[in-house]
């Protein structure tokens, strides 16, 4: 699996400088305003600067003025690499400044340092508008011979490129982040959904009907491995239920062997949507390169964080993983090479560091990772 190795971000919110080496699991613990949403929402920008959305996210940020940290940074940069197995990184930059009400982008590249070569070989290297980039056909550098669009980078708008760079352009754009499940009255994961093929649950939960029911009639093994992780959380259930309620319609149910009847999803606590729709989500067998989770332990119960984090740790075998928590509960449960500390500097930046390098063994002789967390051991506290 193709996995980014490293991340660099500057001049984003509080994170001012940072530099963070990437693993397949990583959780983001700390207090409050430390940068750990603020982190994901780097990424989320990343998968925009791929995806031809960067105009629209950045405005729904609020503008590139609201982004930069305050008074200290004229701009914001990116920066990722990609392992290639057999080569060095693949890697991607890139530079976003104010001009006027809006932005330009005034850097952008994507290289390859190669064996026996002074210059790295570059697929894209574009500056203040004058956009290159290597046309697979040409063999050469080339400029667009069509209408590209200032506000959007180069790597979302040029043609087809050699595997590695299609591999990182894929990646980044299918990065997804998923946010607190909403579980209000007329929330979508309550209601009666289309039936429809879907491979994902749904940000919201609005594909978790034709999801599961899907992957009980496809993929009897994942759909089952689901079902055990809800039985390993609530002995008493039996099975799930997709009884249609109208033309092209399902339902979901729960049936508990306590009760004669079963109960539709409207009926079940927070909590219990909350995880079904998690390891729902963690057992897909189509996971984006890179997920990302905010606050997954919202209405847990803390007898199910460790379920979690096992459901967690199995799922980034197939997905990169990243996840910002506050729960200590859930951080009793990790290993301290999962786990990333992020605090604030005397400047009032964020900084991360792998807890695993923070020379913890001898604490855990006597403590848990919580418990040296809670100690103030380790950062992260306000």
């Amino acid at each position: 699996m193709f996995k980014i190795n490293r991340i660099r971000i500057s001049g984003f919110r509080r994170l001012q400088e940072m530099d963070l080496p990437m693993k397949t699991f990583m959780v983001l613990i700390g207090a409050n305003g430390v940068g750990k949403t603020t982190l994901l929402d780097a990424f989320s920008m990343l998968s925009a600067s791929a995806s031809g959305k960067l105009n629209s996210t950045l405005s729904g940020f609020g503008g590139i003025g609201n982004l930069l940290t305050r008074g200290r940074c004229s701009e914001i940069s990116f920066f990722v690499d990609m392992d290639i197995p057999g080569h060095r990184p693949l890697e991607y930059e890139l530079h976003l400044e104010p001009k006027g009400t809006g932005y330009s982008i005034s850097r952008e590249t994507l290289s390859q340092t190669r064996e026996g070569y002074d210059e790295p070989f570059k697929h894209i290297d574009s500056s203040d508008g004058d956009i290159r980039y290597y046309g697979t056909e040409e063999k050469s550098f080339v400029r667009p011979d069509w209408e590209h669009s200032p506000l959007e980078t180069s790597l979302s708008q040029i043609p087809k490129m050699y595997r590695q760079p299609e591999e990182l352009r894929r990646i980044l754009a299918t990065t997804t982040q998923y946010h607190v499940l909403d579980v209000s009255a007329r929330a979508p994961v309550k209601m009666p959904q289309s039936m429809k093929p879907a491979v994902l649950p749904g940000p919201d939960g609005e594909d978790l009907v034709p999801y599961l029911y899907t992957l009980r009639e496809s993929d009897r093994d994942r759909y089952d491995a689901v079902i055990d992780s809800l039985r390993a959380a609530f002995p008493d259930l039996e099975d799930l239920g997709f009884p249609p309620v109208a033309a092209g319609m399902l339902a979901m149910t729960w049936k508990d062997r306590q009760f004669g009847k079963p109960m539709y999803m409207n009926e079940l606590s927070e909590g219990t949507l909350r995880f079904l729709w998690l390891v729902s989500l963690l057992q897909s067998p189509d996971l984006s390169s890179i997920t990302m989770i905010d606050e997954p332990e919202v209405s847990l119960h803390p007898e199910l964080l460790s379920l979690l984090a096992e459901t967690m740790r199995e799922a980034s075998k197939r997905t990169q993983l990243i996840v910002a928590t506050h729960s200590d509960g859930l951080i009793r449960f990790l290993n301290p090479e999962e786990v990333v500390v992020m605090d604030i500097d005397e400047q009032g930046g964020a900084v991360a560091t792998w807890a695993d390098s923070l020379d913890v063994e001898k604490w855990l002789a006597e403590y848990s990772l919580d418990e040296i967390w809670r100690m103030g051991r380790i950062g992260g506290r306000s």
